[in-house]
């Protein structure tokens, strides 16, 4: 405890802040490893007429206490290079708002990636596909198509309006949809 002893005080509250906020940030990254969470959220059942979700949250526990954590190992490495207080000051805070732009734009970006995965036929409508079982002519009976949809390639049942069927292996376009039933026209 000597060398905090004859620190001044303002290194001594750099050494506070830092070591406050790392312990938090420890706690914070093995909760979240054990898959608790820190951030609570609240439950309010209304709804909001253009409410489009989660948009960008800077101002977060988990944000802050990056902010704290890095503003403290910047000040006091700032402090280690000799540099004045206002520019340790400037500097340690820009880092700390930087931590939390980066981590704001993590979360915000990543929320955007996932999807629910319903499959939703209406996709399909315009659509090339190739047919895997013979499609006999005028709704006579099923086959079946491979055709991408929502970026994945999907076996479907398919009918056609032709006059003729349409053998395997031949080039189809998804023109309407019935009863989860793709309508086929040969390409």
């Amino acid at each position: 405890m000597d060398w905090f002893s004859g620190a001044d005080t303002f290194e001594k509250v750099f050494w506070v802040i830092t070591i406050a906020a790392s312990l938090f940030f420890l706690v914070q990254l093995v909760l979240t490893f054990i898959g608790a969470d820190m951030d609570t959220d609240v439950d309010i059942d209304t709804e909001f007429d253009g409410d489009t979700g989660i948009g960008f949250q800077f101002f977060t526990l988990k944000n802050l206490v990056a902010f704290f954590t890095l503003f403290g190992w910047v000040g006091l490495a700032c402090i280690n290079a000799e540099l004045s207080k206002i520019m340790t000051l400037i500097w340690a805070t820009l880092s700390g708002f930087a931590i939390m732009a980066v981590m704001a734009a993590i979360y915000y970006y990543s929320s955007k990636l996932n999807h629910s995965g319903t499959l939703v036929l209406g996709n399909a409508i315009g659509s090339l596909g190739e047919v895997y079982l013979t499609i006999p002519p005028n709704k006579g009976g099923h086959g079946k198509v491979h055709v991408k949809i929502q970026g994945a390639l999907r076996e479907l049942d398919a009918l056609t309006n032709d006059d003729t069927a349409i053998p395997t292996g031949s080039i189809i376009e998804v023109t309407e949809i019935n009863n989860l039933t793709l309508i086929v026209t040969k390409k």
